[in-house]
């Protein structure tokens, strides 16, 4: 991990396409603004991460798959 100290205003570039900008700087917040390409996406870690979780748990369901078939079949009648 490369860890680098800015002041407000200043910025570091990633990629010669990514800039992110420290916005401001208040107590122990930071606010970090990010220019990047559309196609680039971004997410919070805790949101990524929390969408990982859910996706692992559906993975986890037991699907009885007579019971869909029958269900399946129900709605074609």
């Amino acid at each position: 991990m490369l860890i680098l100290s800015r002041k407000k205003g200043q910025s570091i570039l990633l990629n010669n396409n990514i800039e992110i900008v420290i916005s401001s700087i208040e107590g122990d917040q930071v606010k970090v603004g990010i220019k990047a390409p559309s196609d680039v996406t971004i997410l919070r870690k805790e949101v990524y991460d929390a969408v990982q979780e859910s996706n692992r748990q559906a993975l986890r369901v037991n699907v009885n798959l007579t019971n869909l078939q029958k269900l399946s079949n129900h709605k074609k009648t």
